[in-house]
C-alpha cells in the first residue's frame, strides 16, 4: 500500500474584493499525496530560482494539479497535457538539482 502524506491547504482573502469576508468563507481542504509536499516546497525554495512565495505556489500548485491529473489519467481532459507536464517537471527537477548544493 502506498504511504500517503496528508496535508491541509487553506486559502483566505487578504485583500481585494474578497477581503473582509468571514473566516467561514475561506477555503480549506485536505489532500493525500504519495510525495511529501512540504519537503518538495523546501527543495524548490532552497534552489533559489524563484522568490520564496512563488516557489511555494509553484510547488504546491504543481502537486495539486498533477495529483488530480494522475488520478484521472485516462480522462480526455488530461491526455494532451500529460507529456508536457512530464517534460516541465523533469526540467524543473534538473534546475533544482543544479542549483542546490549537494
Amino acid at each position: 500500500m502506498m504511504k500517503a502524506h496528508r496535508v491541509r491547504i487553506r486559502v483566505e482573502a487578504l485583500s481585494g474584493a474578497d477581503h473582509g469576508r468571514h473566516d467561514e468563507d475561506a477555503l480549506s481542504f485536505e489532500i493525500a499525496n504519495h510525495d511529501d509536499v512540504l519537503a518538495i516546497v523546501h527543495r524548490v525554495r532552497a534552489a533559489g530560482t524563484f522568490e520564496r512565495n512563488e516557489a511555494t505556489a509553484l510547488a504546491v500548485g504543481l502537486k495539486l494539479f498533477t495529483g488530480v491529473m494522475l488520478r484521472h489519467r485516462h480522462d480526455p481532459l488530461f491526455v494532451e497535457v500529460q507529456p508536457a507536464m512530464r517534460v516541465f517537471i523533469g526540467n524543473l527537477k534538473a534546475r533544482i538539482a543544479s542549483a542546490t548544493p549537494a
